[in-house]
């Protein structure tokens, strides 16, 4: 096996292949091999386990996943890898490559069709640019056991806040709507090469078979979350007046008050219960007029 976190192995190699790091794809390879074996140890990847792996790259963690699991389908997007992979990873008959966007695939039918009776989990290096649309198509797909992705730390910290920290979003209420987040460690910048400018983290978010909340209308849930967090240094009844302007400035008032929170509330300091009895409200109300 190719040891694809050596720097003197892995230059010639793909030199010879012409390859140079795409900057436009968020490239930065691992050259650390204590990085690959922690995240698909971590993971929890075994014999009974397919993984979907976004992003394999050059293969460091391509190869840790298809000595633990099942299965592994790696999806990538860079064609110019195609020799390389065929080297670094060719030898494993429980891998298979799709050379493709993750983005333009239904992630849900691609788990059932590649890992039927294996236990679905999605792993990755995620680009640091297109982290958020990449676990928000993983998360929505509602198929995984559950997604260890290695992130800018930063974002790492956002996913897993709690209510009334600085680090608290709309997209950490996002996230833990799907999936209970856990960073398992952090990976120092000179793990990579290209070195990138910031500390990466690793994260696992195991998805949740059931929400503990009653909600009654996804889509009014997520707009009221998106409405308090658009105006987070302001009262929650400025940010639902303008993402629900047909409640106005009155019916938000009356809105937050129904479902039993004080007048100068504001929405970063809410979990997502609170935010299910505020949602449901509304909802309520729409119903009703």
């Amino acid at each position: 096996m190719i040891d694809v976190c050596n720097i003197q192995v892995m230059k010639p190699l793909l030199a010879e292949h012409g390859f140079h790091f795409s900057k436009a794809k968020g490239q930065n390879f691992l050259i650390s091999r204590w990085v690959p074996e922690q995240i698909a140890e971590d993971a929890g990847v075994d014999s009974t386990a397919g993984v979907l792996e976004i992003g394999p790259g050059i293969g460091p963690l391509t190869q840790q996943l298809c000595l633990r699991a099942g299965k592994v389908c790696a999806v990538e997007l860079d064609l110019r890898l195609k020799p390389i992979l065929a080297m670094t990873v060719g030898e494993f008959s429980n891998l298979e490559i799709l050379w493709d966007d993750v983005l333009k695939q239904d992630v849900a039918a691609l788990v059932k069709e590649k890992f039927a009776g294996l236990r679905p989990m999605a792993c990755a290096n995620l680009p640091y640019y297109i982290t958020s649309p990449i676990l928000t198509a993983l998360l929505e797909a509602e198929c995984f056991d559950s997604v260890t992705v290695m992130v800018q730390k930063e974002v790492a910290q956002r996913i897993a806040a709690k209510p009334g920290t600085a680090d608290y979003s709309a997209f950490t209420v996002f996230c833990q709507y799907y999936a209970e987040p856990e960073i398992l460690f952090d990976v120092p910048a000179g793990c990579f090469m290209p070195q990138p400018k910031v500390t990466s983290a690793v994260i696992s978010l195991h998805c949740r078979k059931e929400k503990p909340w009653q909600i009654d209308d996804v889509d009014i849930f997520f707009r009221t979350v998106k409405a308090s967090f658009a105006m987070r240094r302001k009262k929650l009844s400025n940010g639902l007046a303008s993402g629900f302007p047909e409640l106005g400035k009155d019916g938000a008032a009356a809105v937050i008050e129904a479902a039993g929170f004080d007048a100068n509330v504001r929405g970063e300091t809410l979990g997502i219960a609170e935010f299910a009895r505020i949602a449901n409200e509304i909802a309520r109300r729409k119903r009703h007029d």
